[in-house]
């Protein structure tokens, strides 16, 4: 299958997503903590699939929410992403020497400025969703800020990534492993959808359908990246492979094997298609992202 057009949107959205966070971002401009500045500009600047802010952006079409709005929402969650990355690279967690091709942010500021700059990151981007920008009702701004916060939070992504430490060596079963990948990965992909329905004011009927969406999709993406951690190289992927099983991790191709993995991905991304059904043709990008996810080399 050809992913042509949705690369080249994905392209689009990735070029003005860039141009937004470099417009937003501190500048290192002789400052004291300029080192601070300069590390958080080098994570959220490098290149990356943006899929999380793809996300917000698509689904912010489905309900007529204006361009300056999703974009301003989509680089909240791609500063809450970045930080995320550069947390999980630390000694203390995944101990990774690189990312997206390049150095993590530790090994080229030092672990001090590594973690105080994912720090910024993430308490800034609740700064720049409370922005007149991102949403000219306050209520609007209000019910984000609350689900943003929920999602990277004990309840999501930092929860389930402190399963993710205390999987090691353990043996978690099917159903462990997938709550935990919902929360680690699988939280934020879904704010990333919901965001775009939270800003037109969607129905809750529909907000749910994105959600379920997104929680296959995350789900799927992360089977994906286990996947590639065993069958891919450094080169293919930017990043350290076969770190899972070096950490002795818990993962469902770990728990499932190889091909029923590849399988279950396969189901998953089906399932998300299904529930776009209600938005017909609007959410045609939104399928093939689906598709594309489980068929990714990097």
């Amino acid at each position: 299958m050809s992913f042509d057009r949705l690369e080249r949107k994905l392209g689009e959205i990735g070029e003005l997503l860039l141009d937004k966070l470099a417009e937003i971002l501190p500048l290192p401009e002789g400052e004291k903590e300029q080192s601070l500045f300069e590390a958080m500009r080098y994570s959220t600047l490098s290149r990356g699939k943006r899929l999380r802010p793809f996300l917000t952006v698509e689904t912010a079409q489905l309900f007529g929410v204006s361009l300056d709005s999703s974009l301003q929402t989509a680089a909240a969650v791609e500063l809450i992403h970045s930080y995320s990355l550069i947390h999980d690279d630390l000694p203390a967690i995944d101990n990774d020497d690189f990312r997206r091709g390049l150095p993590s942010c530790h090994k080229k500021f030092g672990e001090a400025v590594a973690i105080l700059a994912g720090d910024s990151l993430l308490t800034y981007a609740f700064q720049v969703l409370s922005d007149d920008v991102t949403h000219r009702d306050p209520a609007v701004r209000i019910e984000l800020v609350s689900q943003v916060a929920k999602a990277a939070g004990f309840s999501g992504m930092v929860g389930g990534q402190v399963i993710d430490i205390l999987a090691q060596n353990s043996d978690l079963d099917f159903n462990e492993i997938v709550r935990l990948q919902r929360m680690k990965t699988g939280a934020l992909f879904a704010i990333s959808c919901e965001a775009g329905a939270i800003l037109g004011k969607a129905p809750r009927n529909l907000r749910n359908c994105l959600r379920a969406y997104a929680n296959n999709l995350g789900l799927a993406f992360q089977i994906t990246d286990d996947l590639l951690d065993v069958e891919g190289t450094r080169e293919e992927t930017g990043k350290a492979v076969r770190k899972d099983a070096n950490a002795a991790k818990a993962t469902l191709v770990s728990c499932l094997g190889i091909e029923p993995a590849r399988a279950h991905a396969k189901m998953l991304a089906t399932q998300a298609i299904e529930h776009l059904a209600v938005f017909g043709d609007q959410a045609s990008m939104l399928r093939e992202l689906a598709e594309y996810v489980i068929s990714r080399t990097k």
